[in-house]
């Protein structure tokens, strides 16, 4: 026991460093600090306005993919990040909820009691919509949202945030008296849906470079439902104080992006597989992003070998072995705690069936919660994003299996070696020690080894809210519908489940070559 419990501590100690190294070398300087939701054009405008601050002289942290509005509007009001890139619409609707109009006056006066502002409109509207496949719109003689109502049957799929939006499809259906289900769907994917056909309808943003590209028609909103959505920064209402060269830079990005541009970026990024930091720092030279035509580049188009080479270019880029230190760290701390906490649990909670029925329910019941849900309970309850909500999420996960284990290995001793133990004087700490833990000893490893194969899989959420690790090139992917970069993140962490299986496989036989020379 002492010796595992060592392992541990080292093991923490090690990673606890890694992790919080950078992070409080990184807290000396003053930097802004830029965030992004989780779809290409956030992505590029979180780029272009870290580049533009950098060729300012300003020292700048990007946060890209942080989730939803809820989980990147956390971030914000938290002071995580600074600023990040937000529509009116969104901001008059789902932040500042009592918004006297959308419109930077009303906005600020509604964000001031918060510690927040707006400002620095880019100069394009982003709105939502819904859209069809052209032909099957034609042949259904469906131009608008009211042509819509009067075919309920069409298949929708929509983005989970839209279905849950105050501005999205609770009114919207309302409105137009639409009697669909929708299916909730990852927004980069809906695309791929509607062109197989697995899906008639889907929400769109009215700047998506797939929308031409794949011949969808966009519906009309008759009625008008849905606001402007233009596009401007959100930011915290200090930063013009605190960093004035920064928010200097800022400024000069009012007015400099049309709606053709940003389309024309979008495509760069989801067409012709550019990179974000490419796509800014082309548009800051100038150069005018054109849209792109003909085929895709992305792997739907592309011959096996193509792809493979797509892969590979991925899969060995230069932040793979950054992730991965990332993603390691994540589950090492995690099943640490957990193995901190569950295993001396286990040990006091065995003679106790009752308490230790008690334990065990309300460990699975944590192993039930979504992980997103969870995630999205934990920022909230912390008020920070990042890698602390993470790390209790996934020790939360790891818990069970530990404490099951340990739990059911001491079943395992006979009644006859701990009567014997007590014999010889044994006092019942002792006969832990000597009897009992070295019998449970292969089956609390087995727990242990669960543990990390369910941190390693269950990491890759952490990169929803900024925790780092593999799932950056996964949530990444879902953005960009890249199979090549979803699978880029994938592969290293089934790499390291395998390789941690291995580790456990040889801690085991170690374990029992031990037994036999005794």
């Amino acid at each position: 026991m002492q010796r595992l419990r060592n392992c541990l501590s080292v093991w923490l100690v090690w990673v606890l460093g890694v992790l919080v190294a950078p992070a409080a070398g990184a807290a000396q300087e003053e930097t802004l600090r830029v965030g992004s939701k989780r779809f290409t054009e956030s992505y590029v405008l979180a780029e272009i306005m870290a580049q533009q601050a950098q060729a300012a002289g300003v020292k700048t942290q990007l946060r890209q993919g942080l989730g939803n509005t809820a989980i990147v509007y956390e971030a914000l009001r938290s002071g995580q990040i600074d600023v990040y890139a937000e529509y009116s619409g969104t901001i008059a609707l789902e932040i500042a909820k009592h918004a006297q109009g959308s419109d930077v006056a009303a906005l600020n006066q509604a964000l001031a009691p918060q510690g927040l502002a707006v400002g620095v409109p880019l100069g394009f509207n982003d709105g939502y919509a819904l859209a069809m496949r052209r032909a099957q719109a034609q042949e259904l003689g469906i131009r608008s949202l009211s042509d819509l109502a009067r075919h309920p049957t069409l298949r929708f799929g929509l983005s989970n945030e839209f279905i849950g939006r105050g501005d999205g499809w609770p009114g919207l259906a309302k409105r137009y008296a639409l009697q669909a289900r929708p299916q909730g769907l990852d927004h980069g994917l809906a695309y791929e849906a509607i062109t197989q056909k697995h899906i008639d309808v889907m929400d769109i943003y009215t700047t998506d470079a797939k929308i031409d590209h794949l011949g969808l028609l966009v519906l009309e909103d008759d009625q008008a439902y849905f606001p402007r959505y233009d596009a401007l920064l959100l930011y915290r209402q200090d930063l013009p104080t605190q960093k004035p060269a920064a928010w200097a830079a800022l400024q000069k990005l009012q007015g400099r992006i049309s709606e053709a541009a940003m389309i024309g970026m979008n495509a760069q990024a989801e067409l012709q597989g550019q990179g974000f930091a490419e796509i800014a720092q082309q548009f800051l030279a100038g150069q005018t992003p054109q849209a792109a035509s003909g085929t895709a580049a992305g792997p739907q188009a592309a011959d096996q070998t193509r792809f493979a080479a797509r892969l590979w270019s991925r899969l060995v880029a230069p932040d793979l072995w950054r992730l991965t230190a990332q993603h390691l760290g994540l589950v090492l701390v995690s099943v640490g705690v957990a193995a901190l906490i569950a295993l001396p649990a286990g040990i006091l909670l065995f003679p106790h069936p009752r308490s230790r029925a008690l334990a065990l329910g309300a460990a699975g019941v944590l192993q039930t919660i979504p992980s997103l849900a969870l995630l999205a309970v934990l920022i909230a309850w912390f008020g920070v994003i990042g890698r602390l909500p993470a790390l209790v999420a996934l020790t939360a996960y790891s818990i069970l299996p530990i404490l099951s284990n340990t739990c059911a290995g001491l079943a395992e001793v006979s009644p006859g070696l701990r009567s014997a133990g007590s014999a010889l004087g044994m006092t019942r700490p002792q006969r832990m020690r000597w009897v009992e833990l070295p019998i449970a000893m292969p089956t609390v490893i087995a727990g242990i080894r669960t543990a990390c194969a369910i941190g390693i899989g269950t990491a890759t959420i952490a990169a929803f809210i900024g925790a780092g690790g593999l799932g950056e090139r996964i949530v990444t992917g879902l953005a960009l519908n890249d199979s090549a970069l979803m699978l880029a993140g994938a592969l290293p962490a089934a790499v390291l489940a395998l390789l941690s299986e291995l580790v456990f496989e040889l801690w085991e036989r170690y374990l029992r070559r031990r037994r036999v020379r005794r």
